[in-house]
């Protein structure tokens, strides 16, 4: 049985906004998982990052994501780098369906500096811009590939679009599952 439906993907592929929208379709509750972990470490990842390093965020990551994956009917959007820790990426496949959403490398970037909190709450990509994106993306896209039972690209669609494609992709019965 799913209980938790999982958004994956690299930042800026629409997790946040996917899911919450998602969450709506399904009568689910949705959770960002990155605005938890901000919210009970009572900083910002970027903050997180600065003064702890990425391995103490990466814990705190994985400590919230296994806690909230206990839930039922949940949509969960993850960070992006949630999908680097083995044992992560086998609790999101045991406790549901993991949606990956795709987009171009472009898209990705365009949509990064478009968002007015990413410079505030995460951290920066370093020097590399398209350049890094691009090496991210190829480390991380076999994980992502690894742990998703579906992939969604979302270049070009509108939100509804997306939402109903993933919709369209869901195991029998989920639907009936929704309160």
């Amino acid at each position: 049985m799913t209980r938790v439906l999982s958004l994956i993907g690299y930042r800026g592929t629409g997790k946040s906004t996917v899911g919450k929208r998602l969450a709506r379709r399904l009568q689910w509750d949705w959770i960002d998982a990155d605005n938890e972990i901000e919210r009970r470490a009572g900083r910002t990842i970027k903050e997180i990052f600065a003064t702890d390093g990425e391995p103490l965020f990466r814990q705190l990551e994985r400590d919230v994501i296994a806690e909230l994956l206990q839930r039922e009917h949940l949509v969960l959007s993850t960070g992006g780098g949630a999908i680097l820790n083995s044992d992560t990426r086998n609790d999101l496949r045991a406790a549901g369906s993991v949606i990956w959403l795709v987009a171009s490398v472009d898209t990705i970037a365009s949509r990064i500096l478009q968002d007015a909190t990413t410079s505030s709450r995460r951290p920066n990509l370093t020097t590399g811009g398209i350049q890094e994106i691009r090496e991210v993306l190829a480390k991380r896209e076999p994980l992502y590939a690894e742990c998703a039972h579906v992939t969604v690209n979302t270049e070009g669609l509108r939100l509804g679009e997306i939402v109903e494609k993933i919709v369209d992709q869901l195991p029998g019965g989920l639907l009936r599952e929704a309160r």
